[in-house]
């Protein structure tokens, strides 16, 4: 007992003499471990089908970046795109030349995003989060970069300090800002008759060889924006540098970022394109920068998805198309907008091609659905050397309400009235069965039509801001503005 008692009055009496070696020895186990590899999981790759390569033995979720190694080649990058069973399916971003049966198949490193102005993810998920991560910031002005990042206008590597998801979340949209301002887009039918505001989704309607180009590079010269970022999605490769020399110009590549996803890349790649884009400009408006995004086209985007639907087996429901592209279609859309109030915002055009001209494509009617306006490019009026070739009957934008004045909306609908008034008598004219006095509205619009057309045609080198657009609207009609 009196032993028991000494021992508790000075503990260090009975210390164990091994106790210093045991010291080293987890300081030691602590030093090996932070330098040991760590366990890689890896898989094998089974079978390629076309576009789609199989694994198995690697359990990833949709979305995730892995790597087919090959000794002697270089890896080929891949993202898994499906899965059944113990299956994944993957879509490679490359070539396949040169891989075999049993390569070997490794998840890329997680990449935690970093954090923005708001919580795009959850935590759970920003812990182990494998998307694919892409380059952003002030560096990538004035460039052109593939849907990787990589520059493709051979001035040198691109330096940034941040890289963000590319797979980010829409804004809660109770937390968004309302289409409260005007946005001068440079373009005299634009800002007088379809009135723009900051953050809104417009849809470009036209077939090929109407003019959407052109449109589109006027709007990214003269538009009143801080950034513009451009994707070429599934564009002719010959179409990218004409866009980038001839239509946008140095004016316009000054504050731009183009990111180019030709024709005859992967359809993975082409998807990512369009997503990379829409990334560069949520990053800047959530620097508070007012941006201004231009996408050609969303109906390769639309092409691209279902190249991949239907190479994992979706089956296809209209005209071709399967489920998941109407379902993507909306997620890419919904990325663009205002952000909170008093941030920044990013006002988007996104062109879709109607096929043979037809407006009631499934892709151009889905998009007209969940697009705040459109803007129809007919081609009879191409035909006819009216440019841009708007077709101001058919075009319309869903927030003009809201941004104008009453006497300007009032002055619109007497512009369209009379418009259309002589487009439905026109045949009548031409074949010299209108008589003058019989309708007095017909021969109001008979004599203004000359001045109607030539207030919507504009050249490509002229630029119209919005107030001036709107004075000489109301110039047209002896109008106090």
């Amino acid at each position: 007992m009196s032993t028991e008692i000494k021992a508790e009055a000075n503990p260090n009496a009975s210390a164990n003499p091994y106790s210093s070696q045991l010291k080293q020895f987890l300081t030691d186990c602590k030093s090996l471990a932070e330098s040991a590899q760590p366990f890689q999981l890896s898989g094998r790759l089974t079978r390629i089908n076309g576009l789609v390569m199989e694994a198995a033995g690697l359990k990833l979720p949709l979305g995730s970046g892995c790597r087919v190694v090959v000794p002697g080649i270089n890896p080929v990058e891949a993202e898994v795109v499906g899965f059944s069973g113990d299956k994944l399916f993957m879509m490679p971003t490359d070539d396949v030349i040169g891989l075999a049966p049993g390569a070997q198949v490794v998840p890329n490193e997680a990449q935690p995003p970093r954090p923005s102005c708001h919580e795009r993810l959850e935590p759970r998920r920003r812990a182990s989060d494998r998307a694919k991560h892409v380059p952003v910031g002030d560096s990538l002005l004035g460039r052109v970069v593939d849907s990787a990042g990589r520059p493709l206008d051979g001035m040198g590597p691109i330096v940034t300090k941040h890289q963000r998801s590319l797979h980010s979340r829409p804004y809660n949209p109770l937390q968004r800002e309302p289409i409260r301002r005007t946005l001068d887009v440079g373009v005299r039918a634009i800002n007088s008759m379809l009135t723009i505001g900051r953050g809104q989704r417009v849809g470009l309607f036209a077939g090929s060889g109407v003019g959407k180009s052109v449109l589109l590079g006027m709007m990214a010269r003269y538009t009143a924006a801080d950034v513009v970022v451009v994707g070429l999605i599934g564009e002719r490769g010959r179409e990218v540098k004409e866009f980038i020399e001839q239509i946008l110009g140095e004016q316009g590549m000054a504050r731009s970022v183009v990111v180019a996803a030709p024709a005859d890349t992967s359809p993975l790649m082409r998807l990512q394109g369009a997503a990379y884009a829409t990334t560069v400009a949520e990053h800047f408006r959530d620097q508070g920068k007012h941006v201004l995004l231009i996408m050609d086209s969303l109906t390769r985007y639309a092409m691209a998805q279902r190249e991949i639907a239907l190479a994992i087996g979706e089956p296809p429901v209209t005209r071709g198309y399967p489920p998941s592209v109407f379902a993507r279609l909306p997620q890419l859309v919904e990325r663009a907008g205002n952000g909170p109030e008093g941030g920044g915002s990013i006002t988007a055009f996104y062109t879709v091609l109607a096929e043979g001209d037809d407006q009631q494509d499934p892709i151009a009617d889905s998009a007209r659905a969940i697009l705040d306006g459109h803007i129809v490019l007919t081609r009879a009026l191409a035909d006819a050397g009216h440019y841009p070739a708007i077709d101001i009957e058919q075009s319309i934008s869903r927030a003009m309400t809201s941004l104008i004045k009453p006497s300007h909306f009032d002055l619109i609908k007497q512009f369209k009235s009379l418009y259309a008034r002589y487009q439905r008598s026109r045949d009548l004219i031409s074949v010299g069965a209108y008589a003058p006095g019989s309708d007095a509205q017909l021969d109001l619009a008979v004599q203004m039509y000359p001045q109607l057309e030539a207030f919507l045609q504009q050249n490509m080198l002229e630029r119209e801001g919005y107030e001036d657009a709107v004075v000489k609207l109301h110039h047209l009609f002896n109008a106090e503005p």
